[in-house]
């Protein structure tokens, strides 16, 4: 059986990625995370498709941490596609980008993002934005069960 997934992290940069590691390490995490490289992988992913077609379908997705600036498939496209799916529109969708354009903030609220947070580029401020996702997307926040 496969390990259950708590945690989608969807960012093409390896200098993200392993800074959103190194700061859930240091955080002590207890979720499990997946980190996928662009929009495309994580459609699959998400829907069993690919790679992924044989992927356990009991799922326990609590959160998507997601980059706007993606390859194959945009972040904006990700985000309308997970919150028009009717099972999967209840996962909070949490947009970590480094984008502060207006337009962008918008865009992502008005495609039903949950939270928009501008990526620091301060390894402590970048410590402290996971710690408070942890606490409130994965500790506070009370998620349904209903996943596909």
């Amino acid at each position: 059986m496969a390990e259950a997934i708590d945690v989608l992290l969807v960012d093409d940069s390896l200098a993200d990625v392993t800074l959103t590691l190194r700061a859930i390490q240091a955080e002590e995490f207890s979720q499990k995370f997946k980190v996928l490289r662009d929009g495309e992988e994580a459609l699959n992913f998400l829907f069993r498709k690919g790679t992924y077609v044989n992927r356990h379908t009991a799922s326990s997705l609590k959160l998507v941490i997601l980059d706007l600036k993606l390859p194959k498939v945009n972040g904006f496209e990700l985000l309308k596609v997970i919150k028009g799916d009717p099972e999967m529109k209840i996962i909070p969708v949490v947009i970590l980008t480094s984008s502060s354009q207006e337009s962008d903030i918008r865009t992502s609220y008005e495609l039903g993002a949950n939270s928009y947070i501008q990526k620091p580029v301060n390894y402590d401020e970048f410590r402290t934005v996971m710690q408070r996702i942890r606490e409130y997307w994965l500790e506070v926040n009370r998620m349904l069960s209903v996943y596909k």
